[in-house]
């Protein structure tokens, strides 16, 4: 049947079509829809995972006991994940196996724009590559067959264009392969080094296997021109889609499904007869380079056409083949101001930033939507790295400056990045007893992701009960003698906390708790108004950053529409004008 579908909802239409049984994730924009789409066939069991690696093992398990998994990640998550993946690659598979990821060039949603193919080509994994909602569809069924076939998880590559846009998919029925009973194989399933070292011919073999399989599955298709055109294009992905949409049938193309490993005889065979052959890829020049070492006898450009950095887009493309760009239009010449993001109104996480901002200390910060404190007017983070930095890199901070740095530093983490990859920094932190004060951010949700569970917040993917973890008691179990909770709505009980918290002798946690404002049960207290008689245009409760606020002919304004009545910026008027 044909129907519109978002790119990751036609991704988990694939699994369940594939009749995966079991899909455990961890949220990360661009992937997170799949699993939430998933979820909704009552046929397919699904989770969230505290981290990529977890959940990776976790599929891993499902698909030994011969129920076709997925597990599914952003780029970033790729990371977390790759201890698992790259021994994955020695052991193989019984049911067949499936490990989405999605990049995400320009960073609409990432600290960096790594590009995942460079795992599967480390890693020795067959990697396809969707470049729509319906291939996204289709080959997620291609997927699991590849994997039984080729005894090999298969990686599944998603990038924000194709997660998050439409286009029309001809779905059909379900299909469960019969379930494949476990077989105890110490050889193959168990990698210590004497086994390891028979298990890795086994992989270089299965990538020529894999190569030949991909010159005439056609999962790489060629699209002919003309014999007269003497210029060919490889590209793959949302590329490929700009290319036709810019270029049309004028060119001969080389559309590649599959990007790991890459079907040199196919390439060799389409350069044939060419004068220029010309890749189109975003991010690194993977397949441009594979090229270059074939030692094709026409002219390859790539990089020295497209850059190398940022998302593509169809006038990009144009503009590099000499074509007209249009340009854009403005709503009657008046130019659109920027929107950046910023925490919303009623955000928990306000005032314990205002409050470090004001303290003045030096804050390691970590991946979550509470990132937005380093934004101005707050700009109280110094440092972001990676999920579950902030705690392990104050306490190096701290060990290397003493003193000096104990007094005046902290750290901060969401409660679900705290259970993701925070735990280990906090441990060393206790078993190392660097004289640390770190902060867990706990709004009781998933926040920057769309609002998923986790294991703090007693409910499941599917939002009924499930384990809670105790994050005060685990601290404690953890060895951290000083915790205490605060509330963020309450700037003077955050600054007294971080004042004491940083003049003890030892490590010590603070949980600001407060749940976060977008929450559906969370009831909201009336907005606030401003008293324009008291108000003396102080600018002081502009401070804070709250979008609900603002100055109208000199005084402050409160938009009832977002006010959620918080009340921490009446803590900040002296005059008692809100």
């Amino acid at each position: 049947m044909k129907q519109l579908m978002l790119g990751n909802a036609a991704a988990a239409r694939g699994l369940f079509e594939a009749g995966c049984e079991v899909v455990s994730s961890y949220p990360g924009t661009p992937s997170t829809e799949i699993t939430e789409e998933a979820a909704k066939f009552k046929e397919i069991y699904c989770e969230w995972a505290p981290n990529e690696k977890v959940a990776l093992e976790s599929a891993f398990g499902a698909c030994l006991a011969g129920r076709r998994a997925f597990c599914g990640m952003k780029h970033v998550g790729l990371n977390v994940a790759a201890d698992p993946l790259f021994t994955m690659s020695y052991t193989g598979v019984n049911a067949g196996l499936v490990i989405g990821v999605a990049d995400d060039p320009g960073m609409h949603s990432s600290q960096n724009e790594q590009d995942s193919r460079h795992h599967a080509i480390a890693s020795k994994i067959p990697m396809l590559e969707p470049s729509d909602a319906d291939e996204a569809r289709e080959f997620a069924k291609i997927a699991f067959e590849i994997s039984e076939k080729f005894d090999t998880p298969v990686l599944y590559k998603m990038c924000t264009r194709v997660a998050h846009s439409q286009s029309i998919t001809d779905t059909v029925e379900r299909q469960v392969p019969e379930h494949k009973a476990y077989q105890k194989n110490i050889s193959k399933y168990v990698m210590a080094p004497a086994n390891a070292i028979k298990r890795h011919p086994f992989v270089e073999q299965r990538m020529k296997d894999l190569e030949k399989w991909s010159e005439t599955s056609g999962i790489n298709r060629v699209e002919s021109a003309s014999a007269a055109s003497k210029t060919g294009i490889i590209t793959s992905s949302t590329s490929y889609q700009y290319v036709k949409e810019v270029l049309g049938d004028s060119v001969n193309i080389l559309k590649l499904g599959m990007v790991n490993p890459l079907p040199a005889d196919m390439i060799r065979k389409f350069a044939e007869g060419l004068e220029k052959l010309i890749v189109v890829e975003e991010l690194d020049p993977i397949i441009e380079t594979f090229c270059r070492g074939l030692g094709l006898k026409c002219e390859i450009h790539g990089k020295d056409m497209f850059p190398i950095c940022g998302e593509f887009s169809q006038n990009l493309i144009a503009a590099a083949f000499g074509k007209e760009v249009p340009q854009g239009t403005s709503l009657n010449g008046v130019d659109i101001p920027v929107r950046p993001p910023i925490m919303c109104a009623g955000c928990p996480h306000r005032g314990m930033f205002y409050a470090l901002n004001k303290l003045k200390v030096t804050v390691f910060g970590d991946i979550g939507c509470y990132t937005l404190g380093s934004v101005a007017p707050l700009s109280a983070m110094d440092v972001t790295l990676c999920m579950g930095a902030s705690f392990s890199g104050l306490h190096g901070w701290n060990k290397a400056g003493g003193a000096e740095n104990e007094k005046k530093s902290v750290a901060v983490i969401g409660d679900s990045t705290f259970m993701h990859s925070g735990m280990t920094g906090l441990a060393t932190i206790a078993y190392n007893q660097s004289n640390s004060t770190v902060i867990v951010l706990d709004n009781s949700i998933t926040g920057m992701t769309g609002h998923q569970q986790n294991p703090t917040t007693g409910k499941n993917l599917y939002g009924e009960p499930a384990g809670r973890i105790d994050l005060e008691a685990l601290a404690r179990a953890m060895g951290i003698r000083r915790v205490r909770v605060v509330d963020p709505y309450n700037i003077a009980e955050c600054e007294s906390a971080v004042r004491e918290e940083l003049e003890v002798e030892e490590p010590s946690l603070i949980i600001s708790r407060r749940p976060c404002a977008l929450l559906k049960e969370v009831k909201h207290n009336p907005p606030l108004v401003v008293d324009q008689d008291k108000c003396k245009s102080c600018k002081m409760c502009m401070k804070i950053g709250c979008p609900a606020i603002s100055m109208k002919g000199g005084k402050a304004k409160i938009d009832a529409t977002l006010c959620v009545g918080c009340g921490v910026c009446s803590q900040m008027c002296k005059f008692g004008a809100l």
